[in-house]
């Protein structure tokens, strides 16, 4: 059950890695991150 879950794992992160290399997926990351970095800080940002 062990090798299972891992393989599960290794094939959920490899289309994860893929699918953040598209340009429009990249953008919306950035987004994201600085939503949660403001959040963080304290201060506001505005989704777009």
């Amino acid at each position: 059950m062990g090798m299972l879950s891992k393989l599960t794992k290794g094939a959920a992160a490899k289309k994860a890695m893929s699918a953040a290399q598209k340009p429009e997926n990249q953008r919306k990351i950035k987004s994201a991150i600085s939503s949660m970095r403001g959040k963080k800080s304290g201060g506001t940002t505005r989704r777009g």
